[in-house]
């Protein structure tokens, strides 16, 4: 399949910035304070939860003060279809959680289908407490469970088709720096 990368480029042109890198920053610092406050003493594993959740992985964690583990996991409801079904693991967390805290690294809460499985996931499987942070929270009303929120959340944004900052558009500009809305979209 051949990408328009002349279609990619314009995307970009055209988007909306919603917030800043300064402003992304500011918001990834604001959320480290929070964590570094209430999970400083709890020896946790981090995970990040791939792909989005690379970038405010990596930017979030040198701000964190105190010991931890991280890892990865890389889950899916969609493999390749347009709806979502049962979770699938594409790399389950290789770190052992029981009777641990556990904080998840997301970029972005919008339904949380997946997320939510991931946290019913951590919990079944043994974890003391399950934490989440995510970069940008969507504001509508579709999440996958009326009480799902992140305990961390550094934006919330509109409910618009977003990239950048581990977010992406068709595959592409994940690495924008700020939060971005396709134009009319």
């Amino acid at each position: 399949m051949s990408v328009d990368l002349a279609h990619i480029r314009q995307v970009m042109a055209e988007a909306d910035c919603l917030y800043n890198d300064a402003e992304v920053d500011a918001a990834i610092g604001r959320v480290a304070q929070a964590i570094n406050a209430d999970l400083a003493e709890r020896n946790p594993v981090v995970f990040c939860v791939m792909n989005g959740g690379l970038i405010f992985s990596g930017k979030l964690l040198p701000k964190l003060d105190f010991p931890l583990e991280l890892s990865y996991l890389h889950a899916t409801r969609y493999r390749n279809e347009t709806t979502g079904g049962e979770l699938f693991w594409k790399a389950k967390p290789e770190i052992s959680f029981i009777d641990r805290d556990v904080l998840i690294v997301d970029d972005i809460l919008d339904e949380g289908h997946t997320l939510s499985a991931i946290i019913d996931f951590c919990r079944h499987a043994g974890a003391r407490e399950v934490h989440t942070a995510v970069l940008i929270d969507k504001d509508h009303d579709r999440k996958a469970r009326p009480d799902l929120k992140a305990n961390y959340v550094g934006l919330s944004c509109v409910d618009r088709y977003i990239f950048g900052y581990g977010m992406d558009y068709k595959g592409y500009w994940r690495n924008a720096p700020g939060i971005f809305a396709v134009k009319g979209l």
